[in-house]
Formats: C-alpha cells, sequence, structure tokens
C-alpha cells in the first residue's frame, strides 16, 4: 500500500476521505441496480417480441457499462492505493491485467450498444395523422423520455404536438419536441461514454509508465491537458442532463466525477510515493 495521503494532513482527515470515498463507490454500485430497472422497464416497450442476443448490448448498454466501470474502478483503487506497487507482481499482476482488459472489452462494447440506440432514434417514420388520440385502442405507446414510455392513453394523448412520428419496427410514436430531445440525449450518451473511454486510457498509460519508471515530467504535463478536455466534456454531458431533467444519468455522472477526483488523487500521491517516479518539475 502507498503511504498515506500526505497533502490530506491529519489521520482524521484521511478517514473521512476515505470513507466518502467509499460510499461513493457504494452509491455507483448501486446503481447498477438503477440503470437495470430502468432498462427492463423500457424493454417491455421497445422489445416485446423478444431479445436477439445481438440485441443485448442496445438494451442493456448502460448497465454493463456501469457494472463494467465500477469493476475497472475497484482495480484502479486497489493498484494506486490499497496493493503495495512490490505486491503487483505474477499472478496478482495477471489477474488485475486480465480483469482489468475483461471490464474494457464490455465498455467498448457498450458504447457500440449506446452508438446503435442513438441510430436507432433517427430511424423514425412520419404518421400522416396529427392527432395521437385518433391512434388509441391501436396497442401504441409513446416515447416521452430516453428510455421513458407510456402506453397511449386518453389522459396524454393531447399533449403530443401534431407533427407524430413512430419508431421503425416498434409500437411507439411521439412528437417532434420529444423525438429531438430523446436525440440529443441519445448523443450525449455516445459522447459522454467515448470520453470516459479516452479518459481510462490516459490514466492506464500513466499506471502502465508508472510502474516501469518511465512517467517523465514532460508526459504528465501532456496527459494533464488532454485530460482537462475531456473532463470538460464529461462535465458538459452532466449539465445537460441536469438541464433536460434526466436526474439518474446526472446523479450517476455527477458520481463518476467524483469517484474520479479520488482515483486522480491516488494516482498524484502514488506518483509522488513511489521509488520510480521522476523528481517533481
Amino acid at each position: 500500500m502507498t503511504e498515506q495521503v500526505t497533502f490530506l494532513g491529519s489521520d482524521r482527515r484521511f478517514r473521512v476521505f476515505t470513507a466518502v470515498k467509499y460510499l461513493t463507490f457504494l452509491l455507483l454500485s448501486f446503481n447498477i441496480y438503477l440503470f437495470l430497472d430502468e432498462e427492463l422497464t423500457a424493454m417491455e416497450y421497445t422489445f416485446t417480441g423478444g431479445v436477439a442476443l445481438g440485441q443485448i448490448i442496445q438494451v442493456f448498454s448502460t448497465t454493463i457499462d456501469t457494472a463494467a466501470w465500477v469493476v475497472l474502478l475497484l482495480l484502479f483503487e486497489l493498484e494506486t492505493s490499497v496493493l503495495d506497487d512490490a505486491r503487483i507482481r505474477g499472478a496478482v499482476k495477471y489477474a488485475l491485467h486480465g480483469t482489468r482488459l475483461l471490464c474494457s472489452a464490455a465498455i467498448v462494447y457498450a458504447f457500440t450498444g449506446y452508438y446503435a440506440d442513438a441510430l436507432s432514434l433517427h430511424q423514425v417514420t412520419a404518421l400522416a395523422t396529427s392527432d395521437a388520440c385518433s391512434l388509441l385502442g391501436q396497442g401504441f405507446s409513446v416515447m416521452v423520455d430516453h428510455d421513458d414510455y407510456l402506453p397511449l392513453a386518453a389522459d396524454n394523448c393531447a399533449s403530443f404536438g401534431p407533427e407524430l412520428y413512430r419508431l421503425t419496427g416498434l409500437d411507439i410514436v411521439t412528437d417532434a419536441g420529444h423525438l429531438h430531445a430523446v436525440q440529443l440525449l441519445g448523443w450525449t450518451d455516445v459522447i459522454n461514454a467515448g470520453a470516459w473511454i479516452l479518459v481510462v486510457a490516459v490514466l492506464e498509460v500513466e499506471v502502465r509508465l508508472q510502474l516501469r519508471g518511465h512517467l517523465s515530467d514532460r508526459i504528465m504535463y501532456g496527459s494533464r491537458y488532454i485530460k482537462f478536455v475531456l473532463y470538460f466534456t464529461l462535465f458538459a454531458a452532466a449539465a445537460y442532463w441536469g438541464v433536460a431533467g434526466d436526474f439518474l444519468d446526472f446523479w450517476d455522472a455527477a458520481l463518476w466525477l467524483f469517484a474520479f477526483i479520488f482515483i486522480e488523487m491516488n494516482v498524484f500521491e502514488w506518483q509522488q510515493t513511489s521509488p520510480g517516479s521522476s523528481e517533481p518539475g
């Protein structure tokens, strides 16, 4: 294990820091259940005929993505804060790297699911009717938000505008306003997922170079600017979810940003205390 986080000061502050960190990790783990519940509910409207093997990632992209990220987060915590550098050898090293490889594959796989979902939101057909209430009794549902659907009923049909669309291959209709908003949310998922993949790629490079004693001040300086752009993108995505009223995605994004503050602090302290670290620039 690396030395105690000296920049936190007293042991009491360090214990508070650790408690808040692991509470954040616990809340992120609970989000796996929340996303699974949301996607199972949405599946009742979107995949009523069953889910093919190739569609699983599109249906459960957020759940798979979140679960893989939680495991990856714990691996970073082990490697940068819990385990002594000397112990990351042999079987332990291969176990960490193998698990990380599986999680990374799941995250990239989930990214393809986000992309497929975003594209599907553009596969729509304009309806001849301009009155959603005229579709009552035909088994239609309405899309009111991303992964949020309701049965078309007398108490909600009048709330949809005159320009109606049907999602191709599905008994789901919506108006132009809702469709545009959901399409933007879909692409926000894609951008957010892509930015996180790049963040972990930069961190992975730092960790690997640090273990080999090759992490120079010049590399650290360059990666700092890259991560600034990536974290700004992630903050922007979280802010957009908040403004759009998508509370679960906003809450999850805020937690992840908070969690990676701890990871960045771990990496910083590890770099300062590791025997292979370079002199501070």
